[in-house]
């Protein structure tokens, strides 16, 4: 493409200057990669809830071990 020859053009009908903007700012705004949003932090109660570690495993001491820290 040069520089002389336009993006676009109207091939029918005689639109408004207000509908040519609609249009230019239409095509700008699809023409725009799409930016994903940004994943949001687990927060410090979601993060509290999950486990630390492997899970007990059950035997003759498992309660014990079950609330000592990890």
């Amino acid at each position: 493409m040069s520089v002389e020859e336009p993006l676009f053009r109207i091939v029918r009908g005689v639109p408004t200057v207000e509908e040519l903007a609609a249009l230019v700012g239409v095509i700008a705004v699809r023409s725009r990669p799409a930016a994903r949003p940004a994943p949001a932090p687990a927060s410090l109660w979601a993060r509290s809830g999950r486990p630390a570690g492997p899970a007990p495993t059950p035997g003759a001491a498992a309660w014990r071990a079950s609330g000592l820290p990890r």
